[in-house]
């Protein structure tokens, strides 16, 4: 599939009406949904940092967060979406404030890291952020209320309870981390994680998050252009029982890593404006598709 973007900007309304109709027709024809592949737990390559609960942006009266807007009628106009952009601008400043530990499960971890970055210095941060505005854009666009974790670029953390407990205070349908990985330069392409069963915690979202991880998979897959990752996960599907996002939520969760920073070839991508544009279209395609089977 070309990596290159269809040529000549598209309205809101255009994608809106692309966007529900798409998934109309695919709710329509999908009984059943695609099969599972098991998944590893791999850990990102030291000392690159890897998806431990990234930020987040307006969060809906939760901690961390603002209120989250809805686009009014359309055919997910009962539905709310988290979005949780990974890290945050303010992080590499406050080491003190990011290391605090914090509930992540049956352990703790730090509040929150920094995040990776391309070779020329894009950072992981701002990429997260820049893109989950524009998956907010589209959601909003047929009527759904999205609530991002953070309100913008600038500040520290959230942390990662904090993050998950905002899409849990407002009984979201779906939430997706939006991150980009920090793997290995030869290692290239995207990975949705999901969370595994950890007794206590993850029991009641295991099934629904798995769901939501396929839907996200197949929509980013055919609609982004970035392959699945060779590096590691299982045909770009992991299952892990260590990040607190996951494990401290109670709604239907995961992470997608829509890239490696660290390879040259999905790093182009990333720094593209108008590749985020796509790749915003294929992850609120996933969601809706998920969102449309409710």
């Amino acid at each position: 599939m070309p990596v290159s973007v269809p040529p000549g900007p598209r309205s809101r309304a255009t994608r809106a009406l692309s966007l529900a109709s798409s998934v109309l027709f695919l709710t329509a024809a999908c009984a059943a949904s695609p099969g599972t592949p098991s998944g590893s737990d791999p850990t990102a390559a030291p000392p690159l940092p890897g998806p431990e609960d990234g930020a987040g942006s307006p969060g809906g009266g939760a901690p961390g967060g603002d209120d989250g807007g809805s686009g009014g009628v359309g055919p997910l106009d009962t539905r709310v979406v988290v979005i949780d952009p990974g890290h945050n601008g303010g992080n590499a400043s406050a080491a003190d404030e990011i290391n605090e530990m914090v509930p992540a499960g049956p352990n703790q971890k730090a509040c929150d890291t920094v995040g990776t970055e391309t070779a020329s210095g894009y950072a992981e941060h701002e990429f997260n952020w820049s893109l989950s505005v524009l998956v907010r854009e589209r959601l909003e666009a047929d009527g759904a209320t999205v609530i991002l974790t953070r309100e913008d670029n600038e500040g520290v953390g959230p942390c990662i309870d904090e993050r998950a407990g905002i899409g849990n205070e407002a009984e979201a349908d779906a939430a997706v981390s939006l991150h980009a990985d920090g793997g290995p330069e030869s290692g290239r392409g995207f990975h949705v994680i999901m969370p595994g069963e950890v007794s206590g915690f993850t029991d009641d979202i295991v099934e629904p998050s798995r769901l939501l991880a396929e839907d996200v998979h197949s929509a980013y897959l055919e609609g982004s252009g970035v392959p699945r990752a060779d590096y590691l996960a299982d045909e770009g599907m992991d299952e892990r029982t260590d990040l607190g996002g996951l494990n401290m939520s109670d709604v239907p969760k995961v992470f997608l890593e829509t890239g490696n920073m660290r390879n040259t070839e999905d790093a182009a991508l990333m720094e593209d404006p108008e590749w985020r544009e796509r790749a915003a279209d294929a992850i609120a395609h996933g969601l809706a598709v998920y969102l449309m089977r409710q």
